[in-house]
């Protein structure tokens, strides 16, 4: 039976991308067959698909890069780096709610050992005219893996993100902290006061592993921390 997680934030430009693309390559190590999608992304940039997080994604699954493969990763793409429902609007779209679901589900229904399904900026972000992310994923039906930065402030914004899954009856498979750059306190202390208020969830903590295009291959085990060959 194919293990399926929603790869969510408690924000934008926290590490989404880089945390999903970890987790492709650690499950590929562990001889698991894995699919994964970015239905939804806004700052594609069509000349740089390499490093945009359809780019990124591809490389970790070790798919090659062409029109085929983008559509089937991110059949709703737009330029803009803004929240999806804008990102459209700057180009007379809007983004049909029944349609990406639709998408979301056949995605799910494969036939791998895992799928993964990165979702778009935050919990909140709005992605049409009447739905936000949290709404993709409760239709989604999967548990969620949040992803949070190291930052100041950044406790009470996962506790807040990880409160309203709960509201919805999001199932929380797990909390990765993204300590990139300079921190106020340690990742540890930070993941420490998390696992106090999420006292059943599992929360992992990533260190900065560098700036290079395939740095995810160098993350720790996040498996493992998040006990998700046991899920």
């Amino acid at each position: 039976m194919t293990k399926t997680f929603f790869i969510t934030s408690s924000g934008t430009e926290i590490g989404k991308t880089f945390i999903t693309a970890a987790l492709i390559h650690q499950m590929k190590a562990a001889g698991k067959s894995i699919a994964a999608f970015k239905p939804l992304l806004s700052g594609f940039d069509e000349d740089a698909v390499a490093e945009t997080d359809t780019g990124i994604l591809l490389k970790a699954l070790g798919r090659k890069i062409t029109q085929n493969t983008i559509n089937e990763m991110t059949p709703w793409r737009y330029k803009a780096a803004l929240s999806p429902d804008m990102a459209a609007a700057r180009e007379g779209k809007t983004i049909e709610f029944d349609a990406l679901i639709e998408f979301t589900e056949a995605a799910l229904r494969g036939g791998d050992d895992f799928t993964l399904l990165e979702g778009v900026g935050g919990v909140m972000a709005p992605i049409g005219q009447a739905h936000t992310v949290l709404d993709w994923i409760g239709a989604a039906q999967c548990p969620a893996i949040l992803v949070v930065g190291g930052y100041l402030g950044t406790i009470s914004h996962t506790l807040t993100a990880a409160k309203t899954l709960e509201a919805a009856q999001v199932p929380l498979a797990g909390v990765v902290i993204s300590a990139r750059g300079e921190l106020p306190v340690s990742p540890e202390e930070t993941a420490a006061a998390i696992s106090r208020f999420l006292p059943d969830v599992p929360v992992a903590h990533l260190p900065d592993c560098g700036s290079q295009d395939t740095a995810w291959r160098n993350a720790p085990d996040l498996l493992g921390d998040l006990c998700l060959l046991h899920a």
